[in-house]
């Protein structure tokens, strides 16, 4: 395939032109530089989307919805180059950037095995990279840009250490394979299995004549060759069959995906969702507090997960960042305090700097569960309630609010429970409901209506690491099956997934437990082909993983004085 370098749109366009692999191999990039002739640094993005692949052709809705209710993000731009997910080039590249876009080994032009955030993708990522480094038109400084896939994958690289690699900024980006993406508490993710055929392998190199074509170079997107099925089959790995057969955060497949956060020293500009439930927040909070940078920042937003991004004040914040550490520019970037906060409310979000997470000052509040007033009170109260797992659960309440309150940073539960089989998922669904009672949605990350935010275990699954845990976040290291004696008492110490809502007065706070994945009764969302309804695209509904002889049960949560069953929230007192 031979590279064609043009000059249009006022930048220096290089089409497929292909980096060596140190196995032989090539993968193959989009490079965006300046027209002036010069040694510039470099904004690279590395994954499974295709390079040209228009946003607006690979997803219309998303891009609507984005540029009618952000007209800023279109402005300034032909959009000819907008992609999935990954920097507009045309808004990069007039500040003295160059832009490099990889297709992952596998998909797009990129010929080979593919196989999503494997060591063989990570080595190629780390290899793209010091090529980039060490070319004429470098200033030798690389870093790191992109949202979801293309922020996951570089917490991994960054553990290896490139030399040429200088700062990273995963926008969204889950950085625990299996505890933020693939298995929530122990409980397989259906996401993957809808995700990687609509969003991977229509991409996939080799689907040629029978895929897009890149509008910009008049080339079929995944490369010029059109294998069979049954060929495309044989060069990929069924991530599905994977996800189902390794269902322990030890089993070989996760630790090959486990991130080695001692190693992990660049400067980081780690942004997560309130509404990212499932997939875009948790990785960028544990990123951020994990990771041995001394020089590292936390960022957290509201909107669609693919919305500020692009917007003038993600990109401003992104550009700040990168400035100072691939340009050197005095900017003040060092100046800014560690965490930079949009504290959510009902009718919108307010910036606010933080100088650590959790918020100094934090409140630790528990809230105690009232089984006989499906209440949430100040003290434990004796009594206990059951459930069926697969009915709606049972929700417990505050009482309304006399004046306005702030929850902000991490949550977790301690509830005692038993049940009436050998295992048990427990689903947790923190919600607000208004003074008519009628409950308060929220847009998330993918999922226009969602709850506040939700936390999930599976009770084998109960051991905890307590070195790593904290009483606002327990680890658990999911590395045994420990079953239940059906009828017999448990502690589950249960994570929940940081959150921020500022409640007005007269507003009640909702806790639901119950077995099954939290949904609304409004109209949902297509993702694909299932309905969102509240729990984005993030189901856990598959019967290899959740065979209903076992998961089908009853369910009692039990507290009293001596085993109080609680959530534990972050109160932000107003007096700080």
């Amino acid at each position: 395939m031979a590279v064609e370098t043009v000059i249009q749109d006022n930048m220096k366009i290089s089409w497929d032109v292909e980096i060596p692999m140190s196995d032989g191999s090539i993968v193959r990039a989009d490079i965006y530089a300046p027209v002036e002739e010069g040694q510039y640094p470099v904004i690279m993005t590395y994954g499974p989307y295709a390079k040209g692949l228009p946003f607006q052709e690979g997803y219309p809705w998303q891009w609507e919805r984005m540029t009618e209710e952000h007209p800023e993000i279109p402005e300034g731009s032909t959009n000819k180059y907008q992609t999935w997910e990954a920097v507009d080039p045309e808004k990069w590249v007039p500040y003295g950037y160059i832009c490099i876009r990889v297709d992952s080994r596998g998909t797009g032009t990129s010929p080979g095995y593919l196989n999503p955030f494997s060591k063989r993708e990570t080595q190629d990522f780390y290899e793209c990279i010091e090529w980039a480094g060490v070319q004429p038109w470098s200033n030798g400084k690389v870093g790191l840009n992109g949202i979801s896939y293309y922020g996951m994958n570089q917490w991994q690289v960054a553990a290896l250490q490139p030399p040429h690699l200088v700062a990273i900024c995963p926008w969204e980006g889950a950085s625990d394979f299996y505890r933020d993406a693939t298995h929530h508490g122990g409980i397989a993710s259906a996401f993957w299995s809808t995700w990687y055929g609509p969003q991977v392998l229509k991409v996939q190199n080799g689907v040629g004549k029978n895929g897009s074509i890149n509008p910009n170079t008049g080339k079929f997107i995944a490369g010029p060759e059109t294998l069979s099925d049954e060929e495309l089959a044989k060069n990929r790995i069924d991530i599905d069959h994977e996800i189902y057969s390794n269902t322990l955060a030890t089993d070989p497949y996760y630790l090959e995906r486990q991130v080695d956060w001692s190693k992990v020293t660049v400067p980081i500009l780690s942004a997560g969702n309130w509404g990212g439930l499932g997939l875009h927040l948790r990785g960028n909070v544990e990123g951020y507090v994990q990771a041995a940078s001394k020089e590292k920042w936390l960022e957290i937003h509201g909107l669609e997960h693919w919305t500020h991004f692009y917007t003038d004040y993600g990109r401003n914040l992104q550009r700040q960042f990168f400035d100072y550490y691939l340009k050197g520019e005095d900017n003040g970037w060092n100046e800014l305090p560690p965490v930079l906060l949009q504290v959510r409310g009902l009718d919108g979000f307010v910036n606010r700097q933080e100088e650590a997470w959790p918020l100094p000052k934090t409140e630790w509040t528990r809230l105690y569960i009232d089984t006989n007033n499906l209440s949430l009170s100040k003290q434990p109260i004796d009594g206990h309630i059951e459930y069926d797992t697969f009915s709606e659960g049972v929700t417990f309440l505050t009482p309304t609010y006399e004046v306005e309150m702030e929850i902000t940073g991490p949550v977790s539960a301690k509830l005692f429970v038993s049940s009436s089989t050998e295992d048990t998922d427990v689903f947790l669904t923190i919600r607000l409901f208004d003074p008519t009672g009628k409950e308060v949605l929220f847009s998330g990350a993918q999922d226009p209506k969602t709850p506040i935010t939700q936390g999930w275990l599976r009770a084998s699954h109960r051991k905890l690491d307590l070195e790593k845990s904290t009483e606002y976040r327990p680890f658990h290291p999911h590395n045994e099956v420990q079953p239940l004696i059906p009828n017999e008492i448990y502690e589950l110490d249960i994570e929940l997934w940081p959150t921020s809502i500022v409640i007005p007065k007269g507003y009640r706070l909702g806790l639901t437990v119950g077995g099954s994945d939290y949904s609304h009764d409004e109209d949902g969302t297509m993702y694909h082909t299932r309905l969102m309804t509240g729990s984005g695209a993030f189901w856990h509904d598959d019967p290899r993983d959740r065979p209903e002889e076992v998961f089908r049960s009853k369910v009692t949560i039990h507290t009293s004085s001596g085993k109080p069953s609680y959530l534990l929230v972050p109160v932000i007192p107003k007096e700080r």
